[in-house]
């Protein structure tokens, strides 16, 4: 069974233990990822002024943005990934089918050979 693991963190000047089954690492880079977003609206002018709770709520809908914007690139990504998965094996299917009327082509220009040397022996 997985024990937790305790981590703490620095967010926006405070020191938090978070407990959780996720190595330290990934926990400090989450504990980043807000901290950037919190640095980022306290640089905006008049954000400071508002209300904490008006604060939160504003970092709460810009990771919720980032998020639906991460699963809108995912989403593209994948429909990429299968239009190209279908080209390739478009293109795979008909490399198979020149190297096949190449090999007969070779077949038959063999046999044109053996034809014409039979005859001229003759």
């Amino acid at each position: 069974m997985d024990s937790k693991r305790y981590t703490e963190v620095l967010i926006d000047g405070k020191i938090y233990t978070l407990a959780g089954k996720e190595d330290e690492g990934y926990i400090q880079r989450l504990a980043g990822y807000v901290n950037e977003m919190i640095l980022t609206l306290k640089r905006q002018g008049g954000f400071a002024k508002q209300s904490a709770e008006y604060q939160n709520v504003m970092i709460e809908l810009n990771m919720a943005d980032d998020y639906f914007k991460a699963r809108e690139r995912i989403s593209v990504l994948e429909q990429q990934k299968t239009e190209m998965e279908k080209e390739t094996y478009s293109l795979k299917h008909e490399l198979v089918a020149t190297q096949m009327k190449l090999e007969a082509a070779r077949k038959e220009a063999e046999d044109g050979k053996m034809s014409a040397k039979a005859h001229m022996t003759e």
